[in-house]
């Protein structure tokens, strides 16, 4: 006998779908409590390893009446007074590319209206290996006005912490780091994406922070197998 969770109904539904979405609605109950066993052990993650360097990045305004300014910012200056964590989302947009990521571009579209709201709590910014001018003039087309824009084109930041390749590619990483006592240190890097993922799934290391594929999750579509994200969708 499937459980009756509430007495909520929908029109026309019938007794098998009731008791089919009960057992979904059992599984969800799980999997919500599964998700907050998971970022409970997150949350307990002791700091890792201290930052080599206090690295210097190239940060560039977004204000158009300021279009030409760059500046030098180090690491532990992207951390405000009262804020000891710093998250920096690798944005997959190097010196050789023609253009940035799809899939990089699409997370982070859905991101920027959230940032405002997390910079309440955190540190965020987005780094990318192209020079700063590059990356400032394409977050400026996609009205990308919320974001710290950093340049790592003159650091080893992205080689460091696994946004880049040996030979140069870039990679999708995000990480966080915490400050204590006046020091820097690592705290979590999304590695579920060089675990190897099931059959017909890609890594889906920041799920959690992209709604698109959740949203597809929620019909009998699903995710679909060939489609993905694109810069642009004009005719």
């Amino acid at each position: 006998m499937t459980n009756n969770f509430h007495s909520v109904r929908f029109p026309g539904e019938s007794e098998e779908y009731r008791s089919a979405r009960n057992d979904l609605l059992q599984a969800e109950v799980e999997l919500r409590k599964r998700i907050e066993n998971v970022s409970a052990l997150r949350r307990k993650l002791p700091p890792g390893g201290e930052v080599p360097q206090d690295y210097a990045f190239e940060e560039g305004a977004l204000d158009l009446a300021d279009r030409d300014t760059v500046r030098q910012v180090r690491m532990s200056e992207l951390f405000k007074s009262a804020k000891d964590s710093l998250i920096l989302y690798n944005f997959m947009y190097g010196p050789s590319m023609q253009q940035p990521c799809p899939m990089c571009t699409s997370m982070l579209d859905g991101l920027h209206g959230n940032v405002l709201h997390a910079s309440q709590r955190v540190n965020f910014a987005i780094v990318g290996k192209s020079p700063v001018q590059r990356i400032r003039d394409f977050a400026r087309q996609r009205g990308w006005v919320n974001f710290r824009i950093l340049s790592s084109s003159n650091n080893t930041y992205n080689r460091d912490y696994h946004g880049e390749t040996g030979d140069g590619d870039q990679m999708p990483a995000l990480n966080a780091f915490v400050r204590r006592d006046g020091k820097i240190f690592h705290f979590y890097n999304t590695e579920l994406f060089f675990v190897p993922s099931e059959k017909g799934q890609n890594a889906r290391h920041v799920d959690l922070l992209w709604p698109l594929w959740n949203l597809f999750d929620l019909t009998p579509e699903g995710r679909g197998p060939d489609w993905y994200p694109k810069l642009s969708y004009g005719p």
